[in-house]
């Protein structure tokens, strides 16, 4: 591992002490968070991975109703019957900070509580399978936001896990076993120029007790 370009002084050997001690914090620090990023991660893939089953279920027998639908009633028939929709959905987009990860939040509500404003026609020329069809897709409509939801936030956790690892790895590997060998590279300098100031002082002490005393 190469060391830092610095001085070897004590001054230096200080501040890399310092720096050293920050960098095991924040390696800790994101080692934490990471994990926790990791485990809540995993709950919104379970969540995602449930709530994709439930969706594509209602879906499929969503199309099964319409094909019924269309069989009996004819598509000019069909689309006459939900030309106009009295009921309206709205979405409210938000945000939420879980671990310094903006996810986004989608907040539903219709215009009116009634709910039989979901049919936009009256029962007398319909099929029931066309009921059975606006059911269905008026049930599925919160579960696809809350699935868009969960894959968005999915994609954000996935991208912030992968940032912190790299940042953890190059703590760990990089950043501070190179604080360590700088730190015993100087380490190793002052002790080497201490031993050799003990030893010029110890010539000059011998010179100058040759000079006063003649030994």
């Amino acid at each position: 591992m190469p060391i830092l370009n610095v001085n070897p002084t004590r001054m230096e050997l200080t501040n890399l002490k310092r720096k050293l001690v920050t960098a095991r914090r924040g390696h800790k620090l994101l080692k934490d968070k990471r994990d926790e990023l990791m485990r809540r991660f995993m709950e919104m893939v379970r969540e995602n991975k449930e709530l994709r089953k439930k969706v594509e279920k209602n879906i499929a027998q969503a199309n099964a109703h319409m094909a019924l639908a269309r069989s009996v009633m004819g598509d000019r028939a069909l689309e006459a019957a939900l030309m106009v929709p009295m009921q309206e959905m709205s979405v409210e987009v938000t945000e939420k900070n879980v671990m310094s990860v903006i996810i986004p939040q989608f907040e539903t509500s219709l215009r009116t509580a009634d709910d039989s404003d979901i049919y936009p026609y009256g029962f007398a020329f319909t099929s029931s399978e066309l009921d059975g069809t606006v059911r269905y897709i008026s049930d599925i409509l919160p579960d696809l936001l809350k699935l868009a939801e969960l894959e968005k936030s999915c994609q954000l956790m996935a991208a912030e896990i992968e940032k912190t690892r790299r940042r953890v790895n190059a703590l760990e590997h990089v950043m501070i076993p190179q604080y360590e060998e700088t730190i015993r590279y100087i380490t190793m300098k002052l002790d080497e120029n201490e031993r050799g100031n003990t030893t010029r002082i110890m010539k000059v002490k011998d010179m100058m007790l040759k000079e006063a005393h003649g030994y």
